[in-house]
């Protein structure tokens, strides 16, 4: 298991809103949560960002088996004897698996239609649950959901092309 990936994956979100909060949707967003640039400021950017970073890391983790199919084989056998020690049947099973099967689907493009797929049927309705107590816009659900659907479809790529 690559761990570096989730570290990088998880400064995607970053990266993604500064773009998509900033020059694509900054104006829409401040307007629908009636926000300025003043009333922006003054927040403890250091506390802001490292724990957005660390709520993405868990985001990164959620999304490997949800992009590596083989995560799947993996949970299914891991509780077998010998498994964790790497002396047992199932687990010389899997290391069987993984050569001969260990290839398929990891590519960047099949990550990103998981992590899109992530974004649609969790992030959207999530949001959109609480959009709507919150009686907010369709257009602040589809400024988030859009947002989130960009970012779990780059984060899936990066983690299923490289996370294994």
């Amino acid at each position: 298991m690559n761990f570096l990936i989730f570290f990088l994956a998880a400064l995607v979100p970053t990266f993604t809103g500064f773009i998509w909060y900033g020059p694509l949707f900054g104006n829409a967003w401040m307007k629908e949560l009636g926000f300025t640039k003043e009333s922006l400021e003054g927040g403890n950017m250091f506390v802001i960002l490292g724990l957005c970073y660390v709520f993405s890391l868990f985001i990164a983790v959620f999304l490997m088996p949800a992009t590596i199919h083989q995560m799947g084989v993996y949970s299914t056998l891991a509780g077998e004897p010998g498994f964790a020690t790497e002396t047992g049947d199932a687990f010389a099973y899997f290391q069987e698996f993984l050569a001969n099967y260990g290839d398929r689907f990891r590519t960047f493009k099949h990550g990103a239609f998981h992590g899109t797929l992530s974004g649609i049927f969790l992030a959207l309705p999530l949001l959109a649950i609480n959009a709507l107590f919150e009686r907010k816009s369709f257009k602040y659900v589809a400024i988030h959901a859009g947002y989130w659907i960009v970012t779990l479809a780059i984060m899936g790529g990066i983690i299923c092309q490289f996370g294994m």
